[in-house]
């Protein structure tokens, strides 16, 4: 799941987020450790210019500091970076922060990325908009082998090069996963030529199949032979009957039909979902994510 309070659009926040802090996100991470969530994730973005400040908030955590604060209160849970938004930085950088954090963390980072769209933010740090496409392919070539386990790794491309500089420590996995976030026809190809997994931005549910088949039909013509993981996100939850008003696009009611109704996403091909709770507070968000794991999930996983 995508962590609540880290970050608080008002296309998805809930009220209560607005005056939460550090203890409740500690808190819904060790829940979310607790009751068999695959990862946590945490979003980026480094300033919101006013034009996009009412839709968007200005509230944005950073997601190597939040994810390296919550790695030292859980245990199990991956902890994903959804979306980095890596043409911001050189890649150096990013695989420093990203490096410690998984040498920290036992291993637990994945790494998503993204190719970003607010251009203010782009150009108050002297960083390419126009170009970020192509700046996000090469990054993302770069942090695979600045990520990897060369002390001194090399890259040699048209925007970056390096060599003959280490970097300790390195991360605890041979691998650092790199899943590849966005739903345009750039972005699929770059999940499917470069990525480890792809997270698709609010493809529904009829559009989804041709999506992941094109998804596969780029990367074997590329000739990789290595699967891919293939996520979505799905629409908001709420397990049970509610007393208030969750809005009509969330999937509400028992455990079983809840159930019944994101295998479909497995059906199409899905390996992941993430999932959004609608709550009033952190109590009752902790309780859904509760119930979720006990009654709902086993009915997912063969």
């Amino acid at each position: 799941m995508q962590l609540p309070v880290q970050s608080q659009s008002s296309l998805f926040a809930e009220a209560w987020e607005a005056d939460a802090g550090p203890g409740d996100l500690a808190e819904i991470a060790r829940v979310a450790d607790r009751t068999g969530f695959a990862y946590i994730a945490s979003c980026d973005h480094v300033a919101i210019p006013r034009r996009l400040a009412e839709a968007m908030g200005t509230i944005w955590y950073d997601p190597v500091a939040t994810l390296s604060y919550l790695a030292g209160v859980t245990e199990r849970v991956r902890l994903l970076s959804h979306v980095a938004i890596v043409g911001l930085r050189h890649p150096l950088v990013s695989a420093k922060q990203y490096a410690t954090l998984d040498h920290l963390s036992g291993g637990r980072l994945i790494l998503g990325v993204g190719a970003g769209h607010v251009e203010e933010e782009f150009e108050a740090l002297g960083a390419d908009f126009p170009g970020r496409g192509a700046v996000l392919d090469e990054t993302v070539d770069a942090l695979k082998a600045a990520l990897g386990v060369e002390e001194y790794p090399e890259h040699h491309g048209e925007r970056y090069r390096f060599s003959g500089l280490g970097q300790r420590p390195r991360p605890a996995q041979e691998r650092v996963p790199v899943w590849v976030g966005g739903s345009s026809p750039a972005a699929v190809r770059r999940a499917a030529t470069r990525g480890d997994g792809w997270l698709p931005q609010g493809d529904p549910r009829d559009r989804l199949p041709a999506q992941i088949a094109k998804l596969k039909r780029l990367r074997e013509a590329a000739g990789i032979v290595e699967p891919i993981t293939v996520g979505t996100i799905a629409e908001p939850l709420y397990v049970g009957e509610p007393s208030w008003s969750v809005g009509r696009r969330t999937l509400s009611g028992k455990a079983d039909a809840i159930a019944e109704s994101l295998r479909e996403y497995r059906a199409m091909g899905v390996d992941q979902i993430q999932v959004r709770f609608r709550s009033r507070s952190r109590g009752e968000l902790v309780d859904q994510m509760a119930a979720f794991g006990a009654d709902v999930a086993p009915q997912l996983n063969d």
